[in-house]
């Protein structure tokens, strides 16, 4: 029996005497088997939102006007149908050259000859639907191996690497578009004590409750990461500086302002909020300019928020000297 409960084979053709030999075979175990007569019909079926489990395809077939080669057909269907990949086996007595680099590229997965006996037929398929599931898998596992790689893997938001690496990207798109672009970096008031108080443990779930609620107020372009242990760092693409402390102002509030539940017990957390805005330049200066920012706002006290570029301006000491006439003491700067 061929893998999978329901499948659905594409048979393609002109040949009546190749159709009656293999739809049979396909057809035995109650699978659905759609037939195409040209390549100009065939290709809908093979670029559709649900692709067949395998389609075979005949050397033979060819295109009405304008005619479309079955080269054209594997290009065609390859490039509509990205993402959605399914076995190709081509039906041909010749081994070309031509074949034999589609089957190097994967662009087809096997080859068989018209005349191949039934049972034959179906053992090739069958290898042809396994490895294409074992090829999946594997390329599974890789994606999702390079997903944790970009992740935290507690809080399941990025990781410092990574929204930086993405962050380039965003000032690229910034410089193109002339657009802003806005960073908040904040940072959770007196964690350590609740470390100490709480347990690690503890203190790791608040960290998720706290990236649950603050991920529930982005929108689906924003972005959001894990810049060290308790401290965390948000890009907003299309932000000004103003829309960012007014988001801070909504993370203060909608964040951090009710209690969180711990083992029954209730817990009240704060935060500080360093905001810069890219200006389109290196997210390196920004991201130093946002760490200067959530400094300045954590001297201020708890709950502070800091825009970078509206530090006061440092003034140097007063001088203390006496008067030559009244001997009163002044300053000046």
């Amino acid at each position: 029996m061929l893998p999978n409960s329901t499948p659905f084979f594409l048979l393609a053709s002109p040949e009546p005497a190749l159709l009656a030999a293999i739809e049979p075979q396909l057809a035995a175990d109650g699978a659905r088997v759609e037939i195409f007569l040209s390549a100009e019909t065939a290709l809908p079926a093979l670029t559709a939102a649900n692709a067949p489990t395998l389609a075979l395809i005949d050397v033979n077939l060819t295109g009405m006007e304008p005619s479309m080669s079955i080269g054209q057909l594997l290009a065609a269907a390859r490039a509509e149908a990205a993402g959605r990949r399914f076995p190709i086996v081509l039906i041909s007595d010749t081994v070309t050259p031509e074949w034999i680099d589609r089957l190097a590229e994967e662009a087809i997965d096997d080859l068989v000859p018209c005349s191949i006996e039934p049972a034959f037929l179906r053992l090739r398929l069958e290898a042809v639907l396994r490895n294409y599931r074992r090829s999946r898998e594997l390329e599974l596992l890789r994606e999702a191996a390079a997903l944790n790689a970009q992740m935290d893997r507690l809080t399941g938001v990025y990781n410092r690497e990574t929204m930086l690496s993405i962050l380039f990207r965003e000032t690229d798109r910034v410089q193109r578009m002339k657009s802003s672009l806005c960073v908040i970096l904040f940072d959770i008031d007196d964690f350590g004590h609740w470390n100490l108080r709480l347990g690690p443990d503890a203190c790791d779930e608040l960290l998720c409750h706290v990236v649950a609620r603050t991920s529930r107020l982005l929108r689906s372009y924003d972005l959001l990461g894990r810049a060290s242990s308790d401290e965390f760092l948000m890009a907003l693409p299309g932000c000004t500086s103003i829309n960012a402390v007014m988001m801070a102002e909504r993370l203060r509030m909608d964040v951090f302002s009710a209690p969180f539940r711990i083992n029954g017990d209730a817990i009240r957390l704060s935060a500080c909020f360093g905001v810069a805005s890219s200006l389109g330049r290196s997210p390196v200066v920004v991201l130093r300019e946002a760490e200067q920012a959530l400094l300045v706002a954590k001297a201020t006290g708890p709950e502070s928020i800091q825009c970078a570029g509206d530090f006061p301006e440092p003034h140097a000491a007063p001088v203390a000297f006496l008067s030559p006439t009244s001997g009163d003491e002044l300053l000046a700067w």
